[in-house]
């Protein structure tokens, strides 16, 4: 990564959210800045969201995620289909936090390479203690906390595509658009894409 981020629980108030992530772009691309876009998603309820407290909290996280694309990967997300959206999105995910990044890089991108195409709640458990066990911060979380973040993990794997049988824990290898990967290799950030198990890379 760039630059070392800190280890934080800012996943545990925000989820995917690809739809905010298309309207804050466009945002953008109508000349706004993002102090601007903040304040404009909170004034006039971008999102739709019943509370502005949500607004509040969730406008930032976006406008980050935004922040960490480029011109051509904030186009892609407009114009390209679904999927790559959902990619691209993942990606930004795993640019703005750390521990996520982390969890994909040395959980689901070991199982898949292994062609272990289950993860549950122990495979996840073991990564936050391993963590845990590296990291102070990290330690001094609480119960509630990791329960929190095992349950966003398992909806980001879910809403990217990544998992694809809640019940079973059953995963797959993102199926990721040739000029999707060639970009994102190009840009120096080939890390991103093993970790989300693109085949063409984990070859």
């Amino acid at each position: 990564m760039e630059k070392e981020l800190e280890y934080s629980v800012n996943l545990t108030g925000v989820s995917f959210l690809l739809y905010e992530l298309k309207q804050v772009i466009k945002l953008e691309i109508d000349g706004l800045n993002i102090y601007e876009i903040k304040d404009k998603v909170i004034q006039e309820n971008i999102f739709e969201y019943k509370f502005t407290s949500s607004l509040k909290r969730i406008a930032p996280t976006i406008v980050k995620r935004m922040e960490v694309l480029d011109e051509t990967l904030k186009e892609m997300v407009l114009k390209e289909p679904l999927e790559t959206g959902k990619a691209i999105n993942l990606y930004a995910i795993m640019k703005t936090d750390r521990l996520f990044f982390e969890f994909m890089d040395e959980v689901i991108k070991e199982k898949l390479e292994v062609n272990d195409f289950v993860i549950d709640k122990k495979d996840i458990n073991e990564f936050f203690t391993s963590k845990a066990e590296q990291e102070t911060k990290i330690a001094g979380w609480t119960e509630n906390t990791y329960n929190k973040l095992r349950q966003v993990y398992f909806k980001l794997l879910f809403e990217s595509g990544i998992l694809i049988d809640k019940k079973s824990g059953t995963i797959r290898q993102l199926l990721i658009d040739e000029n999707l990967r060639d970009h994102i290799r190009n840009i120096g950030d080939i890390a991103y894409l093993k970790a989300m198990g693109d085949d063409e890379v984990l070859l």
